[in-house]
């Protein structure tokens, strides 16, 4: 499969924030959100294409417990299954990050479902039409709840008209508790992050959803490999 890159550093978003995992990106994706911040591995797609095997030796070499196979879209992958049944086998924690337009049975212990909410169509151009036609699916985030051993509910938040469209969406969805929800300030530099914090921490106390940080931009900045 197309591989964008692979490394070693500390999940900065979701329940699992601040744990050590390697991380698998693959390249490739049927979404093109106006504020991807992995241009690389979605609007110009890049990468080398490398074996199941050769992707679990590379997993290896860094001596973490956690896995996160991420993208780019990783569930259009043809062996994704192959690649995640693999890292289990080695007793690997699996998180999988999807957008959760595409449901395909791959072992994990982790589903990260984020879907996308209006603020991530571009603006025209020969994707907007196919991005709005793909970037919700309730049916598939459902099955996600449904058969997933844990499962998180991540949305990137711009303003606070988003939360309409948030709770729109959870309404229309069941096995789901506050605690699922995250909610993640859009944006890829300190600065932006910090004025969107307060108005969503705000939400979160008052909704009980929890707030997500993106602590590999405070720790890291916005750049490769982090």
């Amino acid at each position: 499969m197309r591989i964008a890159e692979i490394f070693h550093s500390l999940q900065g978003e979701g329940k699992l924030a601040g744990v050590p995992s390697a991380f698998v990106r693959t390249s490739g994706c049927n979404l093109r959100c106006a504020w991807c911040d992995t241009p690389y591995a979605s609007w110009n797609p890049e990468g080398r294409d490398l074996k199941v095997e050769q992707i679990v030796d590379q997993v290896r070499s860094f001596g973490a417990a956690h896995v996160v196979v991420t993208g780019g879209e990783p569930l259009i992958m043809s062996d994704i299954a192959e690649l995640c049944q693999a890292l289990r086998l080695e007793r690997y924690h699996v998180t999988v990050e999807t957008a959760a337009t595409i449901y395909r049975t791959v072992p994990m212990d982790l589903a990260s479902l984020s879907p996308k909410l209006a603020n991530s169509a571009p603006d025209g151009g020969q994707f907007a039409r196919a991005h709005e036609q793909q970037r919700m699916r309730p049916e598939v985030i459902q099955q996600f709840i449904d058969e997933s051993a844990d499962f998180q509910l991540k949305f990137v938040v711009r303003e606070p008209a988003d939360l309409v469209e948030i709770e729109a969406i959870l309404e229309g969805l069941r096995g789901w508790q506050p605690a699922d929800v995250l909610l993640m300030p859009e944006g890829t530099d300190e600065q932006t992050l910090r004025a969107r914090r307060g108005w969503i921490v705000d939400i979160c106390k008052a909704r009980g959803y929890r707030f997500c940080p993106r602590l590999h931009v405070e720790l890291f900045g916005n750049r490769r490999g982090t």
